[in-house]
């Protein structure tokens, strides 16, 4: 799993994937220097430390080195939620914090994310859907059989 990246790594990794294109240690210094006062040879070490991580990888053009990103900033993102809720003792408990912690906007972000991959989630397991998402205007509640069922669905009729 990664680990977060530092303050002058993430200024880095901000640009290759901005440009998203392969970049010199000359152009990210170049960039970075409209910041800040920064040596060639600090980034130079950040990004042969990126290549270590696994970050970016790069290819020999003439005298240097050109680097290019392994993984979107989301996938970065998406690893580290991930490798955070799985460290919880209660994943659960972290997830409705999360979901507590989150603006409507982000919310809507979920429930239009959830919506992309619930065709997905219904072909391999049982998970969230967007109506299940905390925040959400149509929450059903649980079932006596643990199913989330609507409560107005529960009708003598249905059987249930």
């Amino acid at each position: 799993m990664p680990r977060q990246l530092g303050d002058l790594e993430d200024a880095v990794m901000t640009r290759v994937w901005q440009w998203n294109r392969p970049v010199t240690v000359r152009e990210v210094l170049e960039d970075l220097q409209q910041e800040r006062s920064i040596a060639y040879t600090t980034v130079m070490t950040v990004m042969d430390n990126l290549h270590q991580k696994g970050w970016v990888r790069r290819e020999v053009d003439g005298r240097a080195y050109r680097y290019t990103a392994v993984s979107t900033r989301a996938a970065y993102s998406a690893a580290l939620m991930n490798e955070a809720w799985s460290q919880s003792d209660n994943p659960a408990a972290a997830l409705v914090a999360f979901f507590g912690m989150m603006s409507a906007e982000q919310r809507e972000a979920l429930q239009d994310a959830v919506r992309m991959v619930s065709p997905n989630l219904a072909e391999t397991a049982p998970g969230p859907t967007a109506e299940t998402i905390p925040g959400s205007p149509a929450e059903p509640t649980a079932g006596a059989d643990g199913d989330d069922v609507p409560t107005d669905d529960a009708t003598p009729e249905s059987g249930r």
